[in-house]
């Protein structure tokens, strides 16, 4: 197998379209390539017209001379992983920050106990990574999604109330294509400025160097079979709260702390408690701002922690967790015990 082929086995997305990097003055992204006459889209422009309004242009097709231009450092590119069936080749999890390196590799750990291999790379600007796992065939996306964020969280790489986790998002961002766009957006590695810089490629989880052939690395990449992913998936299901446990509002459980059900809470109040009950560490500010190291050093301190069915909070909290909780509905239902005493239940409803 030639490197060419290699490389489009292993990071296949759609091949009706990809994006360019584009840089200007401070500002950089990508953007989908089109292919168009420069003479017409000049005059198009001269009278007042805009790229994003001219009609005589069409997506450019990823070939293999767009891969070879990749890999020569004339264009960085990326692809849509997402394809039209909502299913994808792989999946990849990026992670930032400073803690990034040691997220990864507790993520790349619980993947290799459930017999997922996974491949980190270090990212274009140094400063991340992302994990990647390889299907042997399309996988629907909005399975792998779930089950790869599950595992995220049993591995303590991820939780939806840290504001300081290092994990940024899944590669797929989305579950079904909008009949709007892509979806978004992975760049390739192997970007030849970058790799020359030790970025943009693989690299040891033991060292973090770069592998010094990046090619005989990529032959041995090993794909996870849609079997085992169903397999994993469909396990699942055991972690999911039983129906009895489920209620319209939040369950609020009040002792010594405060337990409440994780099945009711919505994306409005996880910000709330991601941004109320993450506070800074002031030893990681002295450190940064002085120039020492901060590897190990958490950036926030959490007072949020999970069970499968419960989120647990300080007790003080209680009055500020049913005043933004009310607000939130035109009805809402908030059921308060108190254990080791009658079991009085005190239902709020705000309309």
């Amino acid at each position: 197998m030639d490197q060419i082929t290699l490389f489009r086995s292993l990071f296949k997305g759609r091949d009706d379209v990809f994006a360019i990097r584009w840089k200007k003055e401070n500002k950089s992204g990508y953007s989908p390539a089109y292919s168009y006459d420069p003479y017409y889209y000049k005059r198009h422009r001269m009278a007042g017209g805009t790229f994003q309004n001219y009609t005589d242009k069409s997506h450019l097709p990823l070939s293999d001379g767009e891969i070879i231009k990749h890999l020569d450092g004339q264009q960085h590119i990326g692809v849509y992983p997402l394809l039209t069936d909502n299913t994808s080749w792989f999946l990849a999890a990026d992670f930032d920050e400073t803690n990034w390196k040691s997220d990864a590799l507790k993520f790349i750990d619980a993947c290799r106990k459930k017999g997922i291999p996974a491949y980190l790379e270090r990212s274009r600007s140094g400063d991340g990574g992302h994990v990647w796992i390889f299907f042997s065939q399309p996988y629907l996306a909005v399975r792998s999604r779930k089950l790869f964020i599950s595992i995220l969280e049993e591995a303590g790489a991820f939780s939806k109330f840290d504001k300081g986790s290092s994990f940024d998002r899944l590669f797929l961002n989305q579950d079904f294509l909008s009949g709007k766009g892509f979806g978004n957006l992975i760049a390739l590695p192997l970007f030849k400025h970058c790799v020359e810089q030790g970025n943009s490629c693989f690299i040891d989880t033991q060292n973090f160097n770069p592998f010094a052939d990046q090619w005989a690395y990529l032959k041995n990449i090993e794909r996870v079979s849609a079997l085992h992913l169903d397999e994993l998936y469909h396990q699942l299901g055991n972690s999911i709260p039983n129906a009895d446990l489920q209620h319209d509002g939040l369950s609020i459980v009040l002792d010594n702390q405060i337990r409440v059900n994780g099945n009711a809470i919505n994306q409005p109040l996880i910000n709330f408690l991601k941004e109320e009950l993450n506070f800074a560490n002031s030893e990681f500010i002295i450190r940064q701002k002085s120039g020492k190291p901060t590897f190990g050093i958490p950036r926030y301190f959490r007072l949020v922690s999970e069970t499968e069915q419960e989120v647990i909070l300080p007790r003080g909290f209680i009055g500020r967790l049913i005043r933004f909780a009310g607000k939130q509905a035109s009805s809402i239902n908030l059921l308060i015990t108190e254990p080791n005493t009658d079991q009085s239940r005190f239902p709020f409803r705000q309309h």
